[in-house]
């Protein structure tokens, strides 16, 4: 327990942050997990946006430091490959 003023304080800051980086977390695996189902699904035009949000929440969680830059790294690189070997097949 925080016995000091500036203890207390940071409690509180901890409390704020941990909360946004909660928020901002579910909101990359829910664009993840939208963009993994329209690659499975097959839509071209789902997956092209579904791809980009995805992109674009992962981007954005990287840069306020909520995610490591190698997780996104590894995340859109994951995504990208899953697109292309999916659109790959399916104009062959």
């Amino acid at each position: 327990m925080a016995n000091h003023a500036s203890a207390e304080k940071r409690n509180r800051e901890r409390i704020r942050r941990t909360e946004r980086n909660r928020s901002v977390k579910g909101a990359v695996r829910t664009a993840l997990k939208k963009a993994r189902a329209a690659i499975g699904a097959g839509k071209a035009s789902d997956m092209a946006s579904a791809l980009a949000a995805a992109v674009k929440a992962v981007d954005r969680a990287a840069s306020k430091g909520v995610v490591h830059p190698k997780l996104a790294a590894r995340a859109k690189s994951r995504l990208a490959k899953a697109a292309h070997k999916h659109a790959k097949t399916a104009s062959a």
